[in-house]
């Protein structure tokens, strides 16, 4: 027995008691992933090769790894607050420098940019490149909706098959005269303003299985009468199959034009009523939508599981304003430490494989939420008294050493 066994057996729990130490102190690290200590055996060198006498001169730390197992997820009130649940890690940038991180407790800073509580910046797609493969540092749009005029009008309408034909000479359509019409519907689209207008479409049964289509907006019929006697003219003629489809073939173009007093450009409208039905049932509306809307303010939004950043405006719109992607190694115990809840990649690790969340060996994205640290306080006050014990006893061997050294120097 020499003093050098008891020796390094004390500076490697030494290590490890530290090892420990950091997790502990951790454990309420958001991201934190808990290290373990890994020892090996010492043998002295032998010209002669090794045999069954041969002795070890001790123990020493040979390598501190973490585990990169999945930190439980904890709800949260911030919509910024992201947790990864499976593999991966956040893609951070400061001054060219790019990190890696489990922490995903972010904010945004003035100029819009996403930014943990160091100031580095998350990576991702920008919004006109969702699908894009090299990062950039994501900043949320958070100007107004410009308004969008509307285009097109989409109906899905079922028109009783037994409503009485109106003999167009004797009662030529009149907005303001309901016995003139059959039925009517309604809808609000926008000009290039985001000003709102109200567009009525009447349906006018001439013949059977044959409509006559009128329309008006804000209240005045498009287009108007060319004199003040003349009827109104037609949008257009829908036609009904003998089996109460729309008649493709012999139906026409529902096309609509007006220009706003407001002093918005002219809205030309396409009527689509091909998903329309004639059948012997009451006129019912079963779909009615138009594809513009007025400016807005952005509300909020909030991180899908699949990265990409929704926003939500005033006008009750939705937007895409970018997208969270994922950096995995194939030797993430490879990665250097950095502090911070950072990692750096590192010629061990491998370059990152970068993707968006759920695809391949990525995880999913929870918004509002946090990853806990990974550390299992019991399991580390269970090492913490194991490696005081070991400790213990490598301090013994070093007093046992000592006291058969003396007994040999006290030899007369």
């Amino acid at each position: 027995m020499s003093f050098q066994q008891g020796l390094s057996g004390l500076n490697a729990t030494s290590q490890q008691l530290s090892v420990i130490g950091n997790n502990v102190a951790n454990a309420n690290t958001v991201g934190f992933k808990q290290s373990t200590s890994k020892f090996s055996d010492v043998y002295a060198a032998s010209l002669n090769g090794g045999g069954a006498t041969q002795i070890g001169i001790g123990t020493k730390l040979a390598k501190v790894s973490q585990e990169f197992t999945q930190g439980n997820i904890t709800n949260t009130n911030n919509t910024l607050d992201v947790a990864i649940n499976g593999n991966g890690f956040f893609i951070m940038s400061q001054n060219g420098v790019v990190t890696y991180t489990r922490n995903g407790q972010f904010e945004m800073d003035k100029d819009g940019y996403i930014v943990n509580s160091e100031g580095k910046r998350l990576r991702g797609n920008s919004a006109d490149n969702l699908e894009g493969s090299s990062p950039v540092d994501i900043q949320i749009n958070t100007s107004d909706l410009p308004p969008k005029t509307s285009t097109q009008v989409t109906g899905k309408l079922n028109l009783n098959s037994d409503s009485p034909v109106i003999d167009q000479s004797v009662k030529p359509f009149n907005p303001s005269d309901a016995t003139t019409y059959t039925n009517s519907t309604s809808i609000t689209v926008y000009d290039a303003l985001g000003n709102s207008h109200t567009v009525q479409n009447y349906f006018v049964k001439t013949a059977a299985n044959t409509w006559q289509t009128y329309t008006t907006a804000d209240g005045s019929v498009v287009p108007p009468k060319a004199n003040a006697s003349d009827p109104y003219t037609a949008t257009g003629t829908i036609q009904f199959t003998t089996s109460g489809a729309y008649d493709t073939t012999n139906s026409t173009a529902l096309n609509v034009s007006f220009t706003p007093s407001s002093g918005a450009a002219a809205v030309n409208l396409k009527l689509d009523y091909t998903a329309s039905t004639q059948y012997g049932s009451g006129f019912s509306v079963n779909k009615l939508a138009q594809d513009g809307y007025t400016s807005g303010r952005i509300a909020n939004f909030s991180i899908g599981s699949d990265g990409i950043i929704v926003g939500r405006y005033s006008n009750g719109q939705s937007q895409a304003l970018g997208r969270v992607v994922l950096a995995n190694f194939v030797n993430p115990n490879g990665l250097r430490s950095l502090g911070g809840n950072q990692w750096q990649s590192s010629f061990d690790s491998g370059e990152a494989l970068i993707g968006a969340p759920g695809s391949s060996t990525l995880g999913v994205l929870q918004s509002s939420a946090v990853e806990d640290s990974n550390v299992d306080l019991t399991a580390e006050l269970v090492n913490m008294i194991m490696a005081q014990r070991v400790y213990q006893a490598n301090s013994q061997t070093i007093k046992t050493q000592d006291q058969v050294l003396q007994t040999l120097v006290n030899m007369r």
